[in-house]
């Protein structure tokens, strides 16, 4: 069969790759075209018709400034669908976009697939009507979600987590401490604090002076950013001094002993490497904000650990509240070893159990090929 795939940011990026693998196992004629990124192409053997780097706007403001990019990423996303004319559509996250591009494979008869659901249950529960009307087959990988589409009356499958995999996967492959330490010039002898400020410009803008700042109160620490692909190293050097490595977020996490990380499927891949974390989100720091999203959203956290613990595991620290004077408590109780880090790490693996330890992208590969 032929596969279009749909797949708007850094984390999307990695799961679809995997689900690519899985496919070509169990359809030996798969062929691909998609919107994502490197991760995909090298796995599907072609290149991105448009690459998420040059998808990912957030925030009012951003999307505004890139209303053109915006409608000429639809309209070459149209057309590279309508010519290859695939079996199925597949979409990763990435609402906004791919509501409209299932949609519009509706109409010309081509089956849809959601693979990661769209974060409906927490805000935005209208999009429940649209996902109905376009999405044939939906795939999730958290356990509440399937639930939760069941009171809609659609057809749901929890297929697993992939990050479970990807990061245990990931963290087996990667360096030792020593071997690392001496590639990257790291001090073999100062315990490693993390970075993570996201993937988007506006993100790492909004978040990284923060988390610099709070590193700084640190200083028996080597903090280090993990630099998101796709993102010139320039780019950093205009909020922070600090030491950016490229493509060793997995070595950072095998080998850190804290994190700062900003909300999204980060947290969940810290978790799951049980490396103790605070979550952030600074965005514009407005107390008013900060309101209007309590009032919009529909769950009780926003970050994915929480959620699927459904208890606060990790501390989130948003917007307004987002400020190194409120993190450096917070970060300092869970870096030495006693009760919070080791309660910190007895709720990650309480959690992990919920998502069970299935291959996600396998059984997604599975239900599409068989639907």
């Amino acid at each position: 069969m032929k596969y279009f795939i749909i797949a708007g940011e850094a984390s999307g990026d990695l799961h679809a790759a995997e689900l690519i693998r899985e496919l070509k196992k169990v359809d030996s004629d798969a062929g691909f075209r998609f919107l994502g990124g490197d991760l995909m192409a090298a796995e599907a053997g072609v290149g991105p018709v448009i690459h998420y780097r040059d998808m990912a706007f957030m925030g009012f403001s951003e999307v505004l400034r890139n209303l053109g990019r915006i409608r000429r990423n639809f309209k070459t996303a149209r057309a590279a669908i309508k010519e290859y004319a695939p079996d199925r559509l597949i979409l990763v996250d990435y609402p906004s976009f791919n509501l409209k591009m299932a949609a519009f494979a509706k109409k010309l008869g081509i089956k849809t697939v959601y693979f990661i659901s769209p974060k409906v249950w927490a805000w935005k529960k209208w999009r429940v009507r649209t996902i109905r009307k376009v999405v044939d087959q939906m795939l999730c990988i958290f356990p509440f979600e399937v639930d939760f589409y069941r009171r809609y009356g659609m057809e749901v499958t929890y297929v697993g987590n992939p990050s479970v995999e990807e990061v245990r996967r990931h963290l087996a492959e990667a360096p030792d401490w020593a071997s690392f330490a001496a590639a990257h010039r790291l001090r073999p002898n100062r315990p490693l604090l993390v970075l993570m400020p996201g993937s988007r410009l506006g993100e790492i803008k909004n978040n990284l002076p923060v988390m610099a700042e709070t590193a700084r109160r640190f200083p028996q620490y080597q903090a280090v950013v993990a630099g998101a692909p796709g993102v010139d190293a320039g780019y950093y050097g205009q909020f922070t001094r600090l030491p950016v490595l490229h493509g060793a977020t997995w070595a950072l996490l095998r080998h850190a002993r804290g994190a700062l990380v900003t909300s999204g499927t980060a947290t969940l891949e810290t978790a799951i490497a049980r490396v103790p974390q605070i979550a952030m989100y600074r965005a514009n720091g407005s107390r008013l904000s900060y309101n209007i999203m309590k009032r919009l959203l529909s769950v009780r956290f926003v970050t994915l650990p929480n959620l699927i613990a459904d208890s606060a595991i990790i501390p989130e620290m948003l917007l307004h509240l987002c400020t190194p004077d409120a993190i450096y408590p917070m970060l300092g109780s869970i870096l030495p070893d006693g009760e919070s880090r080791a309660s910190m790490l007895d709720a990650y693996d309480a959690m992990l159990s919920r998502l069970g330890s299935t291959s996600a992208a396998a059984n997604a590969a599975s239900a599409i090929f068989k639907a």
